[in-house]
């Protein structure tokens, strides 16, 4: 930091060749040609307006090419919990090129600590020593080492300031390994609780065959009533980096973006044994503009889920063989559920994470802005 002016956020919104922007997700944009000389890096920071920690949440950066649009990167910070404020990516000079590093950098003191480690004057000064927590994750590899080629903005979560910092050039980052704490499939079959997010990489490789995703349910017992038959339908909606919907593959469309993803069909009853309707995905063919797929289950008869015992996903391999599986352990008398989601991470491999959100919807349309959400 060379002076305050150097802080850009949502309050003072432009420094040299770096600006802040507000929409449905805030950006920072920088004009690469036009950054001082002296700046050797170009830091974005994520911290939640309310003060609350990221516990549960998944703020997702993506790198844009501003002259096309077109996505360059992104990340995820993994298995968030009592961070308050998240170093989240940098864009760096090396070679008299620039680059793109995840970072994943969590802290407990706020943005206060982030503002205080890089020179910034707060005017409360955080509760705490300013020293961050651990990582989030481990420093992700750069992007492709070509320069980038014009101003990429980074989508972040709210409130989203910037700062660059002292200009020290940092070295090359190697390789990096799975984040830690993070959970994959190398041992074996993952049970999910509600929020959980699994890897789907084994053996240091990303899962990419084709995986199906089975939704099943029971009707509920009550004392003094016979279980009624209940007809739910699941779906998957598929959606770009901008959280726009691309498709939805459901019981009257059962198959999308040219029989990459397809659906078994309708079960109206929910009875019998085993999955009641299934998803196939193939995750390796499908297009590089699809970077999350949500799975819902819906109602359409009206009936809420306070009816329905045992519902669950489960994720399988082309061998039949369970790889992930997430039961349901609570139900609320609305007519629709986010069960899981899927979200492909700027290294390749996709994060399953367990969802278990109920909403008010009998149909995969009154999904699409739910799962937007959730993504």
């Amino acid at each position: 930091m060379r002076s305050d002016d150097d802080f850009v956020f949502y309050n003072q919104p432009s420094a040299p060749g770096v600006t802040h922007s507000t929409g449905a997700a805030d950006s920072i944009t920088v004009e690469t040609g036009a950054v001082p000389a002296d700046i050797a890096k170009v830091v974005v920071t994520a911290s939640l307006d309310s003060g609350a920690t990221f516990a549960g949440t998944e703020p997702t950066a993506t790198v844009r090419d501003a002259a096309t649009n077109a996505v360059l990167a992104t990340f995820t910070p993994p298995q968030l919990g009592t961070e308050t404020a998240l170093l989240v990516v940098e864009l760096y000079r090396r070679n008299d090129a620039w680059k793109v590093r995840a970072v994943g950098q969590g802290y407990a003191n706020g943005l206060g600590g982030i503002a205080s480690d890089f020179g910034v004057n707060v005017e409360e000064p955080p509760p705490a020593a300013s020293a961050p927590s651990a990582p989030a994750a481990p420093a992700a590899p750069p992007a492709p080492s070509a320069p980038v080629p014009s101003a990429p903005p980074v989508a972040a979560a709210p409130s989203a300031p910037s700062a660059p910092s002292a200009p020290t050039a940092p070295s090359a980052p190697p390789a990096a390994p799975a984040p830690a704490g993070k959970i994959n499939l190398d041992k074996g079959k993952v049970s999910l609780q509600k929020n959980q997010t699994v890897s789907l990489v084994k053996g240091g490789q990303p899962l990419l065959s084709s995986v199906r995703m089975g939704l099943g349910w029971e009707p509920a017992f009550r004392a003094g009533r016979r279980p009624q038959d209940i007809d739910l339908d699941a779906s998957v909606i598929a959606y770009d980096a901008n959280r726009k919907k691309i498709d939805s593959c459901y019981f009257g469309k059962l198959a999308i973006l040219g029989g990459v993803i397809q659906h078994s069909g309708d079960n109206l009853t929910g009875e019998g044994s085993g999955d009641d309707e299934v998803i196939t995905v193939h995750l390796g063919d499908l297009p590089p503009q699809v970077t999350g797929l949500v799975f819902t289950v819906n109602s359409f008869s009206g009936q809420k889920f306070t009816d329905v015992a045992k519902a669950y996903c489960r994720l399988l391999d082309g061998s039949g063989a369970e790889l992930v599986r997430f039961d349901l352990t609570h139900s609320e008398p609305r007519t629709g559920v986010l069960m899981a989601k899927f979200v492909r991470q700027f290294t390749g491999e996709w994060d399953m994470t367990a969802l278990g959100e109920y909403v008010d919807s009998r149909t995969v349309r009154g999904m699409v802005k739910p799962g937007a959400a959730a993504l």
